[in-house]
């Protein structure tokens, strides 16, 4: 990747990093709101290959361990695996449609909320529910502001992008 393209990326990663930590909390409910944590992994390892998209997403699941409520260890462990098999999938499944993108990074969330869930124990009614409500409105919210930061910044990331 060429210098100016790496400083793009950056920029947009770190744009991403201050609306997690200043926009976020200030949306609605912050079970459905977007991660944008997780979009700038994504976004990251679709242009990294797998083992720097996964040590990426170790770094950021450690971040995010020592933000949460789940054990420690469990989102490192989620982002890590996500980071992988998004950089070794994203020949199979990356297309130049927004709505694969999209579908993309909607599973790319509940698959890390669902690898979260059980590394931390949790199981039963609130398995159920997280993965069956709050999971799919929290992938959507993150898949719709991806669509709209992957069109933003297109060039940048350079994305073609078909509807």
């Amino acid at each position: 990747m060429p210098q100016r393209s790496r400083g793009k990326l950056a920029f947009v990663l770190l744009l991403l990093l201050l609306l997690q930590f200043y926009l976020r909390p200030r949306l609605w409910d912050s079970r459905a709101a977007p991660d944008f944590i997780m979009l700038g992994l994504l976004i990251y390892a679709t242009r990294a290959r797998p083992g720097a998209a996964a040590v990426a997403g170790f770094f950021t699941g450690l971040m995010m361990d020592s933000l949460g409520p789940s054990r420690f260890g469990a989102a490192a462990l989620a982002n890590t695996v996500v980071g992988y098999l998004a950089a070794s999938g994203r020949s199979v499944f990356f297309a130049d449609n927004l709505l694969v993108h999209a579908g993309f990074i909607w599973g790319g969330v509940w698959l890390r909320d669902l690898i979260v869930l059980l590394a931390s124990g949790v199981s039963g009614r609130v398995l159920l529910w997280q993965l069956a409500v709050w999971s799919p409105l929290q992938g959507l919210t993150t898949a719709v502001v991806g669509v709209l930061i992957l069109v933003m910044f297109r060039d940048w990331l350079a994305i073609r992008l078909e509807a």
